[in-house]
């Protein structure tokens, strides 16, 4: 291939024209690059309006929980005897509380053995939990009775220990080695949980068939009715007992638990000290702090948002920079869709406020939210529970026996009657005839086969003699209500006697999926010839239009559509008033940014456009650099062309000079 060198025909620097005439054909190039530096830039300016859209959606989404305005306060004068905690449902005022007793849990000892390794003995220990007194051993219906199996590899003290804690039913055991001779280490069974309805009662089937005596497993039995060393074999050696306390004069209140959430409304009291004689005040006050911070976060993170956009759309007078995205419609869009919001006043409200006005937070002439913190505080001392419908979602039931469950974003805010037609029933089996014996006798009358809400399980009732129809009830619930097909289906029963010792098992559950089935041999004993009825959901309309009822909630429809709520009692066939729901400004503002930040929203259909742009200036810009190849192909063409022709005429030019000056010579 031969070395070519442009220019050396004509003696001109054709790389360097070349490339000045290439220069002014690129110059559409750099209009493009700035064009899309622009893009690039508005890109990234709509990222900054989607991160401070994201955290402004987080602020009011958590300020739309309608117990962030409703927040109560309580304090315990002395928190060594006990603290103390509030809900919303808490009423203002002082209380005299004064803790007598704290609430213990029942323990029981074994008797001691040489060592951790000893051998106890093998079989199973069946814990159950009731109330020692009169009679002395009264089941606790609502504790499941607990089996554990001691084989032949666990029936060391250590073995025993560990298998109970294993099986993880509600009772600690631990070793304790009290320093005596020969035979320090003893058992110890603790229930996990306080309260005199929880001691134990400890149930041995040994391997060695003899279950009462003291050898074998049966050491290890604790039966309260039964005499020292047949049966009644473990030492009680802490009792259990209720937590005692006196509020504002009555006394000898008595709780299970030293957490007590049902004796002053809405608040929970944790005993810590018992301290009898001495009376620690309670003072439960609305917390105004918590109140005015939520406020002042909703405004801040408002303000923050409409900095965010005022920064990128607006024109800077002093620095005379226009914001990347001023003029820009979306942006202005949404700038002006977060305004509107807030200057609607809220309709179904329901309460005193439907404007932010109105507790003091306003539009300044900048287009920012400010606070009024006095006119807040009045309206915290006024109206407190009213402010938080400002902010959230609520539904205010005229009726005390309907409550407000939840709503949807295809709820419209309105005023919704209510009528109810049927109220929902449970399930239930019930006995046509008193217990035929109380004595239960195993393989003989011991035995229910029950089928719970569709839930299918075999119970085995303890053997004995019940005191009465009532105690035989609550080993029936006991033994039901752990059946673990059922626990962990959720299923669950109350078995009741009436006033003719006739025994109802019914289920938990509301509605049209509540049943009650009771086979077995042991269900004619209990129940004789029982009718059995399934639940019924509860019927009714919500804003005059049909609402589907499942359990004892009612679903509305229409503008209702997603409004639920919860008919706990109360008249049939009559008006139950009206259910009003109100969408506060934090949740429609969440609902806005969840639509401004959606995949169809307006953001990502402004960006994807900006993308589309840019994509379209590649497509530019590779047609461009097509065509300036193409230029600079054809300009070297033609400039050695040339560089071809001036070399030929040169040398002509050459030829001929050196022909006259030989003839110039010759004349001569």
């Amino acid at each position: 291939m031969p070395i070519t060198a442009p220019g050396i025909g004509s003696g001109l620097d054709v790389n360097s024209i070349v490339s000045q005439l290439l220069a002014v054909e690129r110059l559409p190039l750099n209009a493009l690059d700035r064009k899309e530096a622009v893009f690039q830039a508005k890109i990234s300016a709509y990222g900054n309006i989607k991160g401070a859209l994201s955290s402004f959606q987080t602020a009011v989404r958590g300020l739309s929980d309608i117990a962030r305005f409703q927040t109560i306060k309580a304090t315990s004068a002395d928190t060594t005897v006990y603290t103390a905690a509030a809900s919303s449902s808490a009423v203002p005022g002082n209380y005299a509380v004064e803790v007598t007793q704290l609430a213990q849990t029942h323990s029981l000892r074994s008797e001691g053995f040489a060592n951790l390794t000893s051998v106890v003995g093998s079989g199973t220990l069946t814990f159950q939990y009731g109330t020692l007194g009169s009679n002395p051993f009264s089941l606790n219906p609502d504790k499941t009775a607990q089996t554990v199996t001691i084989g032949a590899s666990q029936n060391t003290l250590s073995g025993i220990r560990d298998a109970v804690n294993a099986a993880n039913i509600g009772v600690t055991a631990i070793i304790v080695n009290d320093g005596s001779a020969g035979t320090p280490n003893k058992l110890v069974f603790t229930s996990k949980d306080t309260g005199e309805s929880n001691s134990l009662k400890v149930t041995v089937t040994d391997d060695d068939t003899t279950h009462t005596d003291t050898s074998g497993l049966s050491q290890l039995a604790y039966d309260p009715t039964a005499v020292v060393g047949s049966g009644k074999n473990l030492v009680q050696t802490v009792a259990a007992q209720n937590a005692l306390l006196n509020v504002n004069g009555i006394n000898s209140i008595s709780k299970a638990n030293n957490t007590v959430t049902d004796v002053i409304q809405g608040v929970t009291l944790n005993l810590l000290k018992q301290a009898p004689g001495t009376t620690v005040n309670l003072t439960v006050v609305k917390d105004t702090a918590s109140v005015k911070a939520n406020v002042e976060a909703f405004v801040k993170a408002y303000n923050d948002i409409n900095k965010t956009i005022s920064d990128l759309t607006a024109y800077n007078a002093s620095t005379k920079q226009a914001g990347l995205l001023q003029g820009d419609p979306s942006a202005l869009s949404i700038q002006r869709q977060v305004r509107s919001v807030l200057t609607n006043a809220l309709q179904f409200a329901g309460g005193n406020y439907t404007l932010l006005s109105q507790i003091g937070v306003s539009f300044q002439k900048d287009g920012t939210l400010k606070l009024d913190t006095n006119k807040l505080q009045t309206a915290i001392d006024s109206n407190f529970t009213d402010i938080a419908g400002l902010f959230a979602a609520v539904g205010k039931p005229s009726d005390s026996l309907i409550s407000f469950v939840s709503a949807t974003a295809d709820t419209k805010p309105g005023s919704y009657t209510v009528d109810v037609t049927t109220l929902a029933t449970q399930g239930k089996s019930v006995g046509s005839t008193p217990p035929a014996a109380l004595t239960i006798t195993a393989g003989s009358n011991d035995t229910l086969s029950v089928t719970i809400d569709g839930v299918s399980a075999t119970v085995t009732l303890a053997a004995g003699t019940y005191a009465s129809a009532t105690a035989l009830a609550a080993e029936v619930q006991s033994k039901i209500n752990g059946a673990s097909a059922l626990t962990t289906a959720g299923a669950g029963v109350a078995v009741t006697v009436d006033g003719a010792n006739n025994i109802t098992v019914s289920s938990n559950l509301y509605g049209s999926a509540s049943t009650v089935d009771i086979l077995g041999n042991g269900a004619a004993n209990l129940l004789g010839t029982p009718t059995n009825t399934t639940g019924v959901n509860v019927v009714g309309n919500i804003g005059g239009l049909t609402a589907s009822g499942s359990g004892q909630t009612l679903s509305g429809a229409g503008d209702a559509n997603g409004l639920k709520l919860l008919i706990s009692g109360g008249a049939v066939g009559v008006s139950r008033g009206t259910v009003n729901y109100s969408q506060g400004y934090a949740y429609q503002l969440g609902k806005l940014a969840d639509n401004l930040l959606a995949t169809t929203g307006p953001i990502t259909s402004r960006t994807d456009g900006i993308t589309k742009s840019i994509t379209g200036i590649g497509k530019q810009r590779d047609a461009i650099n097509r065509r300036l190849g193409d230029v600079e192909q054809r300009l070297r063409a033609q400039f050695a062309a040339m560089d071809n022709l001036v070399a030929k005429l040169k040398s002509t030019s050459d030829f001929l000079t050196r022909q006259l000056a030989s003839q110039s010579t010759s004349t001569r």
